[in-house]
């Protein structure tokens, strides 16, 4: 009989968090910028300048604590990570390893087997590296500091997910918390959301985990399950034919759609961790913690369920509405100029997603106001404009958010609605189209929508389609 085997995987997830200076220096996290120009003496490691604590990381990685069902560490310490590594300018990192800030929490993530919880061991706070940049020409690194010091939280989950349907789950429902949260946009490609997968596998029914190795160099869903179902099998044909798991850190490669070694992990790898004698312990008041806890938004679940109270929207409606907060923001204020709810989420159900997708942008990443759209479906709604003519307005909306009202009338695209103007249009069409004439006398029905077409053509598309037909009808 076949052996089955288990998948066990935990994963430790970097976030880059969405201040605006670094978390010991007060040097812009702006991404890109050119080459070492987001720096000082203090992130770029100069001997005898002092680090100080940026509160609003603070602030932000309790928030995503309380958010994630954590217990919060009222009195913590930052400890340094001593290695040596070009893109790290001190020669240690500053971490935090014996009271990390967050412990002992959940998320809760729908599974195909119903719901479950996914344990969270611990968050802590720390300052990200610089990059390292490989020039082929030159056959040289360059080193650039500009990323050095912009402050990460990262979230350490307990070994509690058996595939890689949830691993997407886990990772999707914290990327929502957190961007509900504001704490940080959570883009995968800009790598302000950056997910290690630590792997193991074990017969069905064994109780001992297997050796786990850690997947780096993920980022976007895709890699990530590609990577878990790579590595599950990888594992389980080295145990298939009587070989061992290596405990090691792996790099995937998604092109190629395989993992290669990097170097072997031992779990005693000495960092000579110690606290950071530069930094004061943070101690933390219930007063302080009363505050985050009064901030906290309105995450998904109550919004769901405020949304099918208060706007009486259909279930898929509400749920892709709130699978992105800024789809959700957008909703609201739109609704709240006076638009009516259902048209609001057919605008953003409808094009707005179709846009996203050949953009290939982000929810996160629209440009257009509220006080936009909320004209054009106003426009929509008085027939001021037909409904070609509004999706080609929302496009350049879309776009470049264009004022609507504004734009229709400076290029003209008000729907014709002078009934002398619509009939002389139908009686030409129809003098040029005898077929036509005859084929809709004779009994074919289709034919009126060509004469319909080709009213509108005649028109520029600025004619209402339902006038049309009428007159049609009756001219017929």
């Amino acid at each position: 009989m076949e052996k089955q085997y288990e998948t066990v995987i935990g994963l430790e997830v970097h976030v880059e968090l969405a201040t605006k200076t670094k978390i010991f220096c007060g040097c812009s996290t702006a991404f890109g910028g050119e080459p070492n120009t987001h720096t000082c003496p203090v992130c770029t490691g100069m001997p005898g300048s002092l680090p100080v604590l940026n509160k609003r990381v603070l602030e932000y990685a309790v928030a995503v604590g309380l958010a994630t069902n954590c217990e919060i560490t009222k009195y913590c310490k930052f400890d340094r990570k001593n290695y040596f590594y070009p893109d790290n300018p001190q020669n240690y990192q500053i971490s935090q390893l014996y009271l990390p800030i967050c412990r002992n929490g959940n998320v809760e993530i729908e599974t195909e087997n119903g719901k479950k919880l996914v344990g969270i061991h611990e968050i802590h706070m720390e300052e990200d590296a610089g990059k390292l940049i490989h020039d082929e020409w030159d056959d040289c690194s360059l080193v650039d500091y500009n990323r050095s010091g912009v402050p990460l939280i990262e979230i350490v989950s307990e070994p509690d997910m058996r595939s890689a349907q949830e691993v997407i789950a886990y990772l999707e429902k914290l990327r929502m918390t957190i961007q509900y949260l504001g704490a940080s946009d959570c883009k995968l490609q800009e790598g302000s959301m950056r997910a290690d997968v630590n792997l193991s596998v074990r017969e069905a029914g064994a109780e001992a985990f297997g050796t786990r190795t850690e997947m780096k160099n993920l980022n976007s869903f895709k890699a990530i399950a590609r990577a878990i179902e790579g590595e599950r099998e990888r594992q389980i044909d080295l145990l298939e034919s009587g070989h061992k798991v290596i405990q090691e850190t792996r790099r995937w490669d998604d092109a190629k759609g395989e993992s290669y070694a990097m170097r072997s992990k031992e779990d005693a790898q000495d960092y000579r961790y110690f606290p950071d004698p530069d930094l004061v312990p943070v101690v933390l008041d219930n007063a302080f913690l009363d505050e985050i806890r009064r901030k906290q938004p309105e995450f998904r679940e109550d919004k769901m369920a405020r949304y099918k109270r208060e706007f009486d929207l259909p279930d898929y409606d509400i749920d892709i509405i709130t699978a992105a907060k800024r789809m959700a923001d957008l909703f609201e204020a739109t609704v709240a100029l006076g638009a009516q709810p259902k048209k609001v989420s057919n605008w953003l159900m409808v094009e707005t997603l179709r846009l996203l997708k050949e953009k290939e942008m982000d929810p996160e990443d629209i440009r257009f106001s509220p006080e936009h759209l909320a004209k054009l479906i106003s426009l929509a709604d008085s027939k001021a404009v037909n409904s070609t003519v509004a999706k080609e307005v929302f496009e350049e909306m879309f776009e470049n958010d264009i004022d609507p009202e504004k734009y229709v009338e400076e290029k003209g695209l008000k729907t014709v609605n002078d009934e002398s103007a619509l009939r002389r249009a139908v009686e030409k069409v129809i003098a040029d189209n005898p077929q036509s004439v005859t084929d809709y006398r004779g009994g074919k029905e289709k034919a009126i929508g060509f004469l319909v077409g080709q009213t509108m053509k005649a028109m520029k598309g600025k004619a209402d389609p339902g006038m049309v037909n009428q007159l049609l009808k009756e001219l017929l």
